[in-house]
């Protein structure tokens, strides 16, 4: 049992508490901090999401009159046009969060959060700060130049990133990469950006409906659609991306300098390049929001892909150099920190022990995110950021990896899929014909002008043949 100093200890440096938990697994999940955390944070998003719904179905005051609120059926099929730029976004980061995955509680508090709390934060700051600019509208920042510049870039990326500094605060240590960061916060993003979709479609086809100087309402909404779900979907995880990087940075340094400015410098390049994407949205028109667009923004999203893709081979570089320091000790295979390093080895040996049996996939994953836990737990300690209670870490890890390895696939090179094979019919063992068909025995030959060999005619007989006289 781990003393209350030790246990101090492995607190400050925000390492997983001593010992493995060998209750069932219910027992487990009902007593778990998680479950009971995703519980109530669900909650909160429904509260807020109830809220919004409100707030806009309702009508709402303002200079220029009475802006009528949307209809719940708009609210439905603007809905059905934002779900697909979601189902995209979901997919592109989980994909590209591989080698050390978050558990799903954490990617839904990240989507959950930026749909529900952050886009509700935002739309009352956005609309009391319309107001206070004396800006006439519909209480739709985007409407007016100076509260989408001014005011709609700091409380948005605000809102979007206050789940990471949570995150950040709760589970440190498992915050490891800055692919990671970029995955929380472009789901952060992402959930910002489907809401907010909802909410500009549905005013799109309530206006388009009621207006008759847009013309066919139908083409003016889709129009809408293309532009905020496709043309523009990678403004919101492009900047809140930004102040993922500044925390990841942060978590992974000694210098408290360091750690105070990297997310303020994330979060200002995010408030900037928002300001930037907003101001050229409401104050260009034609040819040069293209010229913007094709010379700026597509440029700076291609370096963004490219960064990622960059940090993920980074990743498999780290694990590899930090598995090689377990070799050189003679506590891991030489082979390890080749096969643990690439996402596709590591992929196949998956694919090879799910044909084995759920038991041995179970552990060839669990040796997977224990041999990659130990690898940044080293690369931790190498920078100083866990002191040398982070030993007793790494031996809880190499004895969970042994047990582990002997019930999964640690090499799969070499191996294939065991799939059940489907037994092939056996053919009809047909006898020989004997009686000649058309064209003789068997209807394919000549019919034999003599009695072949072994036929069922009777040879001649001696009469004279008979049983010996007495």
């Amino acid at each position: 049992m781990t003393s209350a100093p030790a246990a101090r200890l492995r607190r400050l440096n925000n390492l997983p508490a001593g010992g493995q938990d060998r209750r069932p697994l219910p027992q487990r999940v009902l007593t778990s901090w998680w479950t009971w955390l995703t519980v109530g944070m669900v909650i909160v998003f429904a509260a807020c999401l109830a809220a919004l719904y409100v707030q806009i179905t309702a009508d709402q005051p303002s200079l220029d009159g009475t802006v009528p609120g949307v209809n719940p059926s708009a609210v439905r099929l603007g809905a059905w046009y934002a779900t697909s730029t979601l189902a995209f976004w979901i997919v592109v980061f989980l994909l590209a969060d591989r080698f050390r995955p978050q558990r799903w509680t954490v990617w839904l508090m990240s989507l959950g959060w930026g749909g529900s709390v952050a886009t509700y934060v935002a739309y009352l700051v956005n609309s009391w700060a319309a107001m206070q600019l004396q800006v006439s509208g519909n209480f739709d920042p985007a409407t007016s130049a100076r509260a989408a510049i001014f005011v709609a870039p700091f409380v948005e990326e605000a809102a979007k990133a206050t789940v990471l500094f949570g995150l950040a605060m709760l589970v440190r240590y498992e915050l490891v990469s800055k692919v990671s960061l970029v995955v929380m916060a472009g789901l952060s993003a992402a959930g910002f950006a489907f809401t907010e979709n909802i909410i500009y479609y549905a005013r799109a086809i309530v206006y388009s409906s009621q207006t008759i100087n847009v013309g066919d309402a139908e083409s003016a909404v889709v129009e809408l659609v293309w532009l905020r779900g496709f043309w523009l979907a990678f403004g919101h995880p492009l900047f809140t991306m930004m102040t993922g990087l500044g925390v990841a940075v942060a978590l992974r340094t000694r210098s408290k300098v360091v750690r105070v400015l990297a997310p303020l410098a994330g979060y200002g390049l995010a408030v900037l390049g928002h300001m930037v994407f907003n101001s050229q949205a409401s104050l260009t028109q034609g040819n040069q929001q293209l010229l913007v667009y094709f010379t700026l923004a597509l440029p700076l999203l291609i370096a963004a892909v490219v960064y990622v893709v960059r940090q993920v081979l980074k990743q498999g570089r780290l694990i590899r150099a930090r598995l090689v320091d377990y070799v050189l000790m003679g506590w891991l295979k030489p082979t390890d920190p080749e096969v643990f390093a690439r996402l596709r080895t590591r992929l196949w040996a998956l694919l090879v022990a799910l044909t084995r049996g759920w038991r041995v996939f179970v552990a060839t994953r669990g040796l997977q995110r224990t041999l990659t836990e130990l690898a940044y737990l080293r690369d931790a300690e190498v920078r100083g950021v866990i002191d040398a209670t982070g030993d007793e870490r790494v031996r809880e890890l190499l004895d969970l990896s042994r047990s582990q390895r002997a019930a999964g696939i640690d090499d799969p090179h070499g191996m294939k899929l065991s799939l059940p094979r489907l037994r092939r019919r056996a053919a009809a063992d047909f006898p020989p014909p004997t009686h000649p068909g058309p064209a003789g025995l068997g209807g394919s030959w000549p019919a034999p002008t003599s009695s072949p060999v072994g036929s069922q005619r009777h040879s001649p007989v001696d009469p004279t043949w008979g049983p010996p006289g007495r």
